[in-house]
């Protein structure tokens, strides 16, 4: 920091294992990518490639390379494993993460149908290789899930092996955890949090008013993803009670 404030929260140090802030990279030049490292680096903890953008982003291997110099983990995301698994070609998938470095990997079922078990056992299979996040919600705004549904496959996915578990609300922040308005489904994140360690759970929210929620429900060292790079710094002031939206929040704890 810059200069001493008093009542400022504790945030976690990296590498965190609670506190986490994912940014989503939708197709970032290299030049991008140096800037943001160098602008706000400190505050990332993981970057996700969205959906199968790594597929045609250009200088693949020169990016993922400023990521890992800078001690940032990147993993691809889920649509790609699951655009793979469509295929029939999991195991090439596996090649692909050993062709680049990497050393996470995103599971989830949010485009496609498929069967949990299934999933489970694509996670435990992957958790032998990399280290698995996995993603719970559909990206189909009209399948609305329980929350019984979303707290047994959260606990199952754990089991299988998952680090962290995703809230799905995709990088818009209107299905899933969210309605269609962005509005957070209270009752559902709640009784998720009866039954998960908060700690596990890395939710997704790229909207500004669903960041300020989850810190006023949780605290500051909230796992936050979908983070657009440009909204890292202003993440970080609000988990610090330096924006207006958390302005009174922090000063008398």
């Amino acid at each position: 920091m810059n200069y001493h404030l008093t009542n400022i929260p504790s945030r976690t140090s990296k590498p965190r294992t609670n506190g986490f802030t994912m940014v989503m990279d939708k197709g970032l030049s290299l030049r991008e990518v140096e800037d943001m490292i160098d602008s706000c680096g400190e505050y990332i903890d993981i970057v996700k490639l969205g959906w199968a953008t790594s597929f045609v982003t250009s200088k693949l291997k020169e990016k993922l390379a400023l990521f890992k110099e800078a001690g940032i983990p990147v993993y691809f995301g889920g649509t790609l494993f699951e655009a793979f698994v469509v295929r029939g070609q999991f195991d090439e998938y596996r090649k692909v993460l050993d062709k680049y470095g990497l050393e996470h990997a995103e599971v989830s079922d949010g485009s496609v149908e498929m069967n949990h078990d299934d999933k489970c056992n694509y996670i435990s299979t992957l958790a032998e290789q990399v280290t698995v996040l996995s993603e719970v919600g559909s990206k189909d705004a009209a399948k609305i899930i329980p929350p019984y549904k979303w707290i047994e496959q959260m606990q199952t996915e754990l089991d299988a092996g998952a680090w962290k578990v995703i809230g799905e609300a995709r990088e818009s922040g209107n299905v899933g955890l969210f309605r269609d308005s962005g509005e957070v489904r209270q009752g559902l994140v709640e009784e998720i949090l009866t039954k998960i360690p908060e700690e596990k759970i890395l939710w997704e929210a790229p909207q500004k008013e669903q960041q300020v929620w989850f810190i006023k429900l949780i605290g500051t060292n909230v796992n936050l993803g979908n983070i657009a790079p440009n909204e890292v710094i202003p993440l970080e002031t609000i988990r610090l009670g330096l924006r207006g939206d958390t302005f009174d929040y922090f000063l008398d704890k």
